[in-house]
């Protein structure tokens, strides 16, 4: 046997696992062939067993690696990592696959083992339900929170696990799982939250309908708008109760053609109450472009359209009668105008209202206007015909007529009705009133020109007398005319200071030296000479041009006074006029201290003559603003006094330096009842501590019984007439010279 041979068998013996026999011996030669044979056959066998047992095993890792590949080529898909955690050890294996990866972990022995990467707010929630499933509270370990990248920002990620193998003590010994990237869908679920909280915190109603306007969600606003509940309405129809049928077939049409609707509704609640709404609708479209659904938004504007009432109410009525007022008479008599309408205009108000406010107050003058508003409004035929417009001016719009009969029969009956005697108060009044009426188109061409026109007849009627009416014409025009021009004369004179200061002197009746002067105004123009006062005062004071005026007469008087003072010539006070306008200014004691101050001159050589009228229109308020002119050293003198209606309980309390008698009263002194009226004034004035002036004194004998009664100081024309300013230069030059001469007269002993 050759040695090749003796190899094979040896090598196929020991593949089989036999030793034959004589192979340690010399018995080579002695083996038999057919064992030979059946050695060769086995190896074969046991070779060809090998060969399949190796294929086999090439095919198992074939497809194991194919599984790992799915597998892998999932996670990749999927976006998600694996992790695996070794708890004994700390060790964590992970697998990135994300496109901005996670910051790696190193080994340590933190709980949890990527503690050092979860965001801080969310740390304590991941460990305690790391913990629950490591205790065996939990079947797997799920938890979302925030992680930071490699980039150092911050990412939501889904982390799901499960313990997977256990120690011998039944603890877990490794875990292993998932996380997800989650900041998308997270940030997707944020606004979703973000826009859920809106709509149920949203002030406005939402309601979301389907196709056929079947009511499937509603939000808390919608309940406490309509006072319906939720479940009440869902899947409900969408209906407006208010409005018929044909009014939601609008709706959904106007939906259909333009994709939205809006307008303002009337609604009821559950309890009955109604509602006023903006209601908006829209389309809902999905992703083809198709309607999904309509949502109607209700803004709650009850309490706007309560206010805008109101406001409307309040801007077409006077506040005090209820009467439509001055704007909305305007936008009719517009209306008649514009369309060529036949109408007649009457115009009146309250003679002497304005004595009644003062002397019984304006609440009881406000009083007295409501209950005659009242009154005329009880009759039908003055009814949607009655309007104030301001004050004590009322007027009565008769349209598509000019018939006189009917218009002065109508006058004549709203003179009675006011002329009727009325309580007020706890007072009887009885008052009367003057009409001014106009037709159209005759007597003007435009609501301004009809209404200035009907206040000139009025003014007309109100000069003939009491309780009258009047028909405008072309006389009364000039006159208006005249007015207007003296209003713009006034105007022009201001600016080029026409307006002098004329001085009357106030003598002491018993010394028969100059006390005083009263400053006088004078306008003078370069061309129309000198205008009476009686003709352009009224005017300034209706105007309000008073103020100016009186602004120009002080600043002048104590300029005078100052430079009179100054050269030794004077040493008294001036006297100056303040107007009702001037006196009710809220910054007059400003004005006067400005003036003084500009002037230099001491605030003790200024005396104020205020009338009885201009105190008594609000006493409360006047002894207010004399306080403050008295506690500056200025004194302060009542004017005309008798003639304003005032009451001695508030004379008392009025803090006054001089009481001065008008001249009416000084004209009817050779009358007993004359004299024992300026007896009266002067001791009433006496017993209040006050001195008296008499003004107007024109006659011997009026000055001689003055003396008798123990007046004070006397000014008129008996003494001097008013003097300009250079005129009263040489007068106080005069008076010094006097003076001078009965001093160097030895005394007669």
């Amino acid at each position: 046997m050759t040695l090749k041979q003796k190899i094979i068998i040896i090598i196929s013996a020991v593949l089989l696992g036999i030793l034959p026999f004589g192979l340690y011996a010399d018995g080579w030669d002695t083996l038999q062939p057919y064992v030979l044979t059946t050695v060769l056959l086995c190896s074969f066998a046991a070779l060809m067993l090998a060969h399949v047992s190796i294929v086999k095993m090439r095919r198992y890792q074939t497809r194991l690696e194919h599984s790992e590949e799915r597998l892998r080529l999932s996670l990749w898909g999927s976006g998600d990592e694996l992790w695996d955690w070794k708890i004994s050890s700390g060790e964590l294996y992970r697998s990135s696959s994300w496109q901005n990866p996670l910051a790696p972990v190193p080994q340590s022995s933190d709980f949890p083992p990527n503690q050092q990467h979860i965001h801080p707010q969310d740390l304590a929630r991941v460990a305690q339900l790391l913990q629950d499933h490591l205790d065996g509270k939990t079947a797997h370990f799920e938890a979302t929170y925030r992680l930071k990248t490699t980039d150092s920002n911050w990412t939501w990620v889904l982390d799901r696990g499960k313990a997977v193998a256990f120690a011998a003590d039944g603890k877990p010994s490794r875990m292993t799982g998932t996380l997800k990237n989650i900041h998308q869908l997270k940030q997707t679920e944020e606004q979703l939250q973000l826009f859920a909280r809106c709509l149920q915190n949203i002030s406005d109603a939402v309601v979301i309908c389907d196709t056929d306007f079947n009511i499937i969600e509603v939000n808390p606003a919608f309940s406490t708008l309509t006072g319906k509940q939720r479940q009440q309405v869902l899947q409900q129809r969408f209906e407006l109760t208010l409005y018929p049928i044909a009014f939601m077939h609008d709706i959904r049409r106007s939906l259909q053609q333009n994709g939205s609707w809006s307008g303002e509704i009337r609604e009821q609640r559950h309890n009955g109450d109604i509602y006023q709404a903006g209601l908006t609708f829209d389309q809902i479209k999905d992703e083809q472009g198709n309607i999904s659904q309509y949502v109607a938004v209700f803004s709650d504007i009850t309490e706007r359209k309560q206010r805008e009432a109101e406001l409307s109410r309040l801007a077409s009525s006077d506040t005090l009668t209820g009467l439509p007022n001055r704007a909305v008479f305007m936008q009719q008599l517009a209306r008649l105008v514009q369309t060529n309408t036949e109408h007649a205009l009457l115009v009146f108000d309250l003679d002497n209202f304005k004595k009644i406010n003062d002397s019984l107050g304006h609440e009881l003058g406000d009083s007295l206007l409501l209950a005659l508003s009242q009154r005329l409004s009880s009759y039908s035929r003055y009814r949607d015909k009655l309007y104030r417009l301001g004050g004590d001016e009322f007027a009565v719009l008769l349209d598509q007529t000019n018939d006189l009969h009917f218009i002065t029969t109508l006058a004549k009956e709203l003179l009675g009705l006011i002329n009727q005697p009325m309580q007020v108060n706890q007072h009887e009044l009885a008052i009367t009133s003057s009409i001014g009426i106009v037709l159209f188109p005759d007597d003007g061409a435009d609501p301004q020109a009809l209404l200035r026109n009907a206040d000139t007849a009025m003014y007309h009627a109100k000069s003939q007398g009491a309780n009258r009416y009047l028909f405008f014409n072309d006389s009364m025009n000039k006159q208006a005319v005249k007015r207007l021009q003296i209003e713009n004369l006034i105007r022009h004179g201001l600016k080029e200071d026409y307006f002098a200061v004329y001085y009357q002197p106030k003598m002491d009746i018993v010394s028969g030296q100059l006390v005083g002067m009263e400053a006088l105004v004078r306008f003078i123009t370069p061309k129309g000479g000198v205008i009476s006062p009686a003709i352009f005062i009224p005017v300034a004071e209706e105007t309000g041009q008073i103020i100016e005026i009186g602004e120009v007469v002080l600043r002048k008087a104590c300029r005078d006074v100052k430079q009179w003072i100054d050269q030794g010539l004077f040493h008294g006070r001036v006297a100056v006029n303040l107007s009702s306008h001037q006196f009710s200014l809220p910054f007059l004691c400003e004005q006067i201290d400005d003036t003084l101050q500009q002037t230099e001159l001491p605030s003790y050589h200024l005396e104020l003559e205020i009338t009885e009228g201009t105190v008594m229109q609000s006493p409360p308020q006047a002894i207010e603003t004399m306080k403050k002119l008295r506690a500056r050293g200025i004194h302060l003198a009542m004017d005309d006094f008798g003639t304003g209606y005032s009451s001695l309980a508030y004379l008392k309390q009025f803090p006054l330096n001089t009481l001065k008698i008008d001249k009416a009263f000084i004209d009817d002194m050779n009358t007993a009842r004359g004299r024992n009226m300026v007896d009266t004034i002067v001791t009433i004035a006496h017993n209040l501590s006050l001195n008296v002036v008499a003004e107007g004194v024109e006659q011997q004998e009026q000055l001689d019984m003055l003396r008798k009664l123990r007046c004070d100081v006397m000014q008129g024309y008996f003494y001097s007439k008013p003097l300009s300013g250079a005129q009263f230069y040489q007068f106080l030059q005069q008076q010094k010279q006097q003076r001078t001469k009965l001093a160097a007269v030895p005394a007669i002993l």
